[in-house]
């Protein structure tokens, strides 16, 4: 999710799924998803991802804007990423870059400050019981069992 978030444009195969997993884990997202996925997701959809850390499947990441398109197969969606990279490429690369700035200003500023926000939060999980039984349990393969310690 952390890096489906951060690119241009977003397809996926039928058989894909997505999470915002951290929470799942006993910390706060934090690659920039929380920062990214709000100019992509409403925040009801978002905050569904993030609170409950469950997957979705790659139709539902389409219904609620998470992707572009969803293709029958993984080699069907290489093949049109790489149609719409050529498209792309055949503009003019001055203009194609500055709309790319155009439209990372903001964002930019915006998802560094979040990165330094939660940074902070994750510092101050780091020694909790939670963080160690999230990671415990994803490795034994078995549900967490939190505290809130």
């Amino acid at each position: 999710m952390d890096l489906i978030s951060a690119v241009d444009i977003r397809y996926a195969s039928a058989d894909a799924k997505f999470s915002v997993r951290e929470v799942k884990l006993a910390i706060v997202a934090d690659v920039g998803s929380l920062a990214r996925l709000p100019r992509i997701l409403s925040d009801g959809h978002l905050r569904e991802l993030a609170l409950t850390g469950k997957d979705i499947t790659a139709a539902r990441a389409e219904k609620i804007g998470l992707v572009n398109d969803v293709y029958d197969d993984a080699d069907a969606a290489l093949a049109a990423a790489r149609a719409t990279a050529a498209e792309i490429a055949g503009n003019p690369p001055l203009v194609v870059q500055g709309i790319k700035d155009v439209l990372d200003e903001q964002r930019t500023a915006d998802v560094a400050a979040s990165l330094r926000y939660v940074a902070a939060w994750n510092s101050a999980f780091l020694p909790s019981k939670d963080l160690t039984e999230g990671i415990s349990a994803m490795f034994a393969k078995r549900p967490p069992e939190f505290t809130g310690e």
